[in-house]
């Protein structure tokens, strides 16, 4: 009877413990799609892809999303939307990150 109480317990948890965390989002929309790499690139240690101008990345070092953004500008062009690891931009702090 134990036995099968374990069994039980673990058919049920297991589909909760094999699906991984999301991760917050990290992505950018540039302002030009001309500006999109090819293929992949990596800035602080984030791997972004483009299609068009929508941007995504997955990794990254632990920094200031203002501070990601001006990394990510630089080599990417200027953008008009963007949030790093759940930390979405405002208005005024995408102005300062495309200056």
């Amino acid at each position: 009877m134990r036995t099968l109480l374990i069994a039980a317990i673990l058919a049920i948890a297991t589909p909760t413990l094999a699906t991984p965390a999301q991760a917050p989002e990290t992505s950018a929309t540039l302002a030009n799609a001309a500006s999109a790499p090819s293929g992949r690139v990596i800035v602080d240690g984030a791997t972004w892809r483009c299609e068009g101008t929508s941007c995504t990345a997955t990794g990254g070092s632990n920094q200031p999303a203002t501070r990601a953004c001006r990394r990510v500008v630089a080599r990417l062009g200027e953008v008009t939307a963007f949030s790093w690891k759940g930390t979405v931009l405002s208005a005024q702090e995408l102005a300062a990150c495309n200056a």
